[in-house]
């Protein structure tokens, strides 16, 4: 049975599976697809074209699927997509995307604290923490398993790599590589995550294998391009190496 709050407002063309729960004074507009176990607490807002997975939390004072804060916008049908598992907290913003990339999409089971803002054609992969206040804009990718810390802004078009942990208080004004811990101000390459890596099993040869790695491109004299020639001609071809290589080469912002 699907649990609305009688004081809540929700369209007839919104497709809400069973064991929803809505409460009191929400607004749940036209084309809006809520699968089976998600709770929505009170005051929450969720607009059209916009796609919730299964067992996801919103809290209260969140607006889902509002249009871009982007002045090229003209109306185009585009959605918000959000998985299974999330916890989103209050006071979030998340906007549709435009006609570049026609989707922002939210992975599943990410932890989205109070006041995070996803601007329009982001993707943010799953199991993300993006904590209090963290303002990402548009057409950001924070990719699988990465944390950005509390009221951080991540600059539109940035990336932030997989396992990577942002500090908060930062602005990140160019890509972040995967498993670092960046942080400092301007933002910087601060070791790799070691704490986080070792937390998810990363032994101690592979995370070794990371250091190296970054030992090449931050540490050492070499520019970036000649960094990865000889990382590739001297360390073993693993895939947390392929990772960092891939990401560092179709980086268009540059890294930190």
């Amino acid at each position: 049975m699907i649990n609305i709050d009688k004081t809540s407002i929700i369209n007839s063309k919104a497709n809400i599976a069973d064991n929803v729960t809505i409460g009191a004074f929400c607004i749940i507009e036209d084309n809006v697809s809520i699968d089976e176990g998600t709770v929505i607490k009170p005051y929450v807002q969720i607009k059209s074209n916009t796609s919730i997975g299964k067992n996801n939390t919103i809290y209260q004072g969140s607006i889902l699927g509002e249009v871009p804060q982007d002045l090229k916008y003209n109306g185009e049908k585009t959605k918000l997509i959000i998985g299974d598992n999330n916890t989103i907290r209050e006071y979030c913003t998340l906007n549709i995307g435009t006609d570049h990339l026609n989707k922002t999409e939210i992975g599943s089971n990410c932890l989205l604290m109070a006041y995070v803002h996803v601007a329009h054609d982001c993707i943010v992969e799953d199991k993300v923490i993006l904590a209090n206040g963290v303002q990402l804009g548009g057409h950001v990718e924070i990719k699988y398993h990465a944390t950005v810390g509390g009221m951080t802004p991540v600059h539109q078009f940035c990336k932030v790599g997989k396992h990577s942990f942002v500090g908060g208080g930062r602005v990140a004004l160019q890509d972040v590589p995967p498993y670092i811990l960046a942080t400092g101000e301007p933002l910087k390459y601060s070791g790799i995550n070691s704490i986080g890596l070792r937390r998810r099993n990363f032994d101690l040869n592979t995370r070794n294998i990371i250091k190296k790695v970054y030992k090449y491109i931050y540490r050492s004299k070499l520019n970036t391009n000649d960094a990865i020639k000889t990382i590739k001609d001297n360390l073993d071809k693993t895939k947390e190496v392929d990772t960092i290589i891939q990401f560092i080469e179709n980086s268009e912002r540059g890294i930190i």
